[in-house]
């Protein structure tokens, strides 16, 4: 078996347009969650998101490609190409753009839950706007109906892959996954079997998604899923007020390849995945089990060949619904028993609100970032413990040693995917 290594991270986020950034605002504990502006939600009771600011698909995509695909494509572009980069894969200098050669071989793994949503939302009202003036005018043709030739490619889940192979000139395994808000997560340990089987090219995984649009907000709004809360303390993890998630968008990419090659070509490195757990709790479309959660995370310790006291961290699902954070804390009890009380536990979602498939992979980003420099981001706004979530909770942020850390990921249809990472220190040349 192969080692898998991840080389490269890249991201856009509520809380930043960059790896980078967003890992700096999730330390200092800064919130990314604001009033919606995208649709007008005066007739609506969910007013907040976790949206995008100041972001520039024209830094990746030329305006054509801008107007034929889906938002959630040009966040997977985006973070894929700044993972391509951080991992020395590609390099730009001045207009010539170059590419390390593994990329021919490479593959791209890209999870979304809602995937082109949005674009199908706005051609369904486009359409429904032409087909009133038209009846009003007496000359309605169904030829005139407001809809791209576009609309199926740029809206199925398997376009981001697909684009993020063509742009960096990918050829080998390509695959887009939808599994909830697991898929995130699902696509990088789905990359960790593929490296760890022998494949050869570095696998650039992760997930995307663009579902702030009205009918994804009334949707999860009416399933009572979403907080009312109307500012940005709206997303609560732990907290005994906590009602709902808050719905957000966003990306992240990482650069997933075997050990003896990264070294080979000098390549830095931000950890390890050494186990991975995939489970269904074959119970409920939107109620979760806790021995779902947790045999899938028993299930990627004893893939990392540990035991659970072997583990120094825990970053949570932890959407903030009053159920979820239950289930997940009684999960993690039956997993680690006694040490449950005493191993840290924070929830990256208190920043971001929940980006759905692209929450799994930017938490396992910033999961492998916490081991590298030895510091746990906090849970914001948990102000009154609940007591049926009695963790520790991080709500500062931490200073830590970390050599082994857990992330978990859990989706409607009670579909769980959770990952386990080990510190750089035993691998990296630096």
């Amino acid at each position: 078996m192969k080692r898998a290594v991840v080389t490269g991270i890249g991201a856009v986020s509520p809380i930043g347009n960059s790896f980078y950034e967003s890992w700096q605002a999730a330390k200092a504990g800064l919130s990314g969650i604001g009033p919606i502006t995208r649709f007008d939600t005066s007739e609506i009771r969910w007013e907040v998101a976790g949206e995008i600011k100041g972001f520039d698909a024209g830094a990746f995509l030329s305006q054509k490609e801008i107007n034929r695909l889906d938002p959630f494509v040009h966040y997977a572009v985006a973070a894929a190409n700044m993972a391509a980069e951080d991992a020395g894969l590609i390099s730009s200098n001045s207009s010539l753009i170059t590419r390390h050669s593994s990329l021919n071989s490479g593959g791209v793994i890209i999870g979304s839950s809602r995937g082109g949503i949005s674009t199908l939302e706005r051609s369904i009202v486009n359409s429904h706007k032409s087909i009133v003036e038209q009846k009003n005018t007496s000359r309605f043709t169904p030829h005139a109906l407001r809809i791209s030739a576009y609309l199926m490619t740029s809206t199925t889940i398997s376009m981001a892959s697909s684009c993020v192979a063509q742009k960096l000139g990918i050829h080998g395994y390509c695959l887009g996954i939808s599994n909830a808000c697991a898929s995130g997560a699902n696509a990088i340990g789905e990359a960790y079997r593929l490296v760890r089987s022998g494949y050869k090219g570095p696998v650039l995984c992760g997930g995307a998604e663009a579902p702030l649009c009205r009918i994804c907000v009334e949707g999860y709004g009416v399933s009572g899923a979403l907080s009312k809360v109307k500012d940005s303390s709206a997303s609560r993890p732990f907290d005994r007020t906590r009602n709902g998630f808050v719905l957000s968008e966003g990306a992240c990419i990482l650069v997933v390849e075997n050990y003896e090659s990264a070294i080979k070509r000098g390549a830095k490195i931000y950890g390890e995945i050494i186990g991975y757990g995939n489970t269904t709790d074959a119970f409920h479309q939107t109620i979760p089990v806790p021995n779902g959660e947790a045999n899938a995370m028993k299930l990627a310790i004893e893939d990392a060949g540990l035991n659970p006291e072997d583990l120094d961290y825990v970053n949570a699902h932890a959407t903030s619904t009053p159920l979820g954070d239950k289930t997940e804390t009684e999960a993690i009890k039956m997993v680690f028993g006694e040490k449950s009380g005493g191993i840290p536990v924070s929830s990256l979602k208190s920043m971001t609100g929940h980006m759905l498939a692209a929450s799994g992979a930017l938490e396992a980003a910033l999961t492998l970032m916490s081991m590298k420099e030895g510091v746990i981001t906090p849970t914001i706004n948990l102000k009154e413990h609940d007591p049926e979530c009695d963790l520790d909770h991080v709500k500062q942020t931490r200073e830590a040693k970390l050599d082994v850390a857990l992330s978990n990921s859990f989706g409607f249809g009670g579909v769980n995917a959770v990952l386990v990472f080990r510190n750089p220190s035993f691998t990296s040349p630096y």
